[in-house]
């Protein structure tokens, strides 16, 4: 589904992404790990729109979507979500949804004077969407409280359910477990899943919590210095020596060491 090559993202001279190529596959869980400054939500911004590539190319089903605005991107239905939840607090939960959908017959004072029903419609269609998914991620108690008073873990779902008010086709989560306890967490990961095996959406995912990684994502991609360093089933990663020197600072380099004073 996307196809990121030789991508670079520099940074006067640091290089943040340094040549990262990868595949995620249409209909995946894929999992993106990686120690603190490996690139991973560079990766993210610059495959997301957010940030333009000093170099390298992107492909979304063979289409190149090299460089183009987030806009764009939502309307070809790539998402993505932020290690800290951009919530507008001082509306409701349902009313952060409801004004997800683009092109909305509100948005322009011509129809608000003149086509008042056909606004109402729309309206009345985007509650009911709204609702079906806040009872999806099972938060529609929570229908009429401010976003602003949610918990870290329910502004979470909140991001999460805006990718289901439109036609999400591969989402790009970054860090969804900060600062989200365990019982959230495990809720946030039942959604995901359910999105994936009964929606058919595509889901990349940066996070540290192993345990979450494990239980949903295969393959996993482990990226160090921005370059991808491996990538395979989480067994796989976590046995890799090259992963073991980028996470701990041990492995090759030390046996390497270990050998010579042998």
């Amino acid at each position: 589904m996307i196809i990121v090559e030789d991508l670079h993202k520099h940074f006067g001279g640091f290089h943040a992404v340094d040549g990262a190529s990868l595949k995620i596959d249409e209909g995946s869980i894929t999992g993106l790990i990686g120690p603190n400054g490996a690139g991973k939500t560079t990766l993210f911004n610059v495959i997301a729109g957010v940030l333009k590539p000093t170099s390298g190319r992107v492909t979304m089903r063979g289409e190149d979507i090299t460089g183009l605005p987030p806009h764009e991107l939502f309307h070809k239905g790539l998402l993505r979500t932020f290690q800290i939840a951009h919530e507008f607090g001082s509306m409701t939960v349902r009313e952060n949804l409801m004004m997800v959908p683009a092109a909305q017959s509100g948005e322009t004072l011509w129809n608000a004077w003149f086509h008042r029903k056909r606004i109402e419609q729309e309206e009345a269609t985007l509650l009911k969407k709204a609702d079906e998914v806040l009872e999806f991620l099972t938060i529609d108690h929570l229908k009429t409280e401010k976003a602003g008073n949610l918990s870290g873990g329910q502004k979470k779902l909140l991001e999460l359910g805006r990718t289901m008010m439109v036609d999400a086709k591969i989402v790009f989560l970054d860090e969804v477990g900060a600062g989200v306890n365990r019982t959230l967490l495990h809720t946030i990961g039942d959604a995901i899943i359910r999105l994936n095996k009964e929606r058919g959406y595509t889901f990349v995912v940066i996070e540290h919590d192993m345990d979450f990684i494990e239980r949903l994502c295969d393959p996993v991609i482990c990226m160090a210095e921005g370059k991808v360093l491996a990538e395979g089933s989480l067994a796989e990663i976590k046995a890799n020596e090259h992963v073991i020197e980028a996470y701990l600072g041990t492995g090759l380099k030390n046996k390497a060491k270990a050998g010579a004073n042998a």
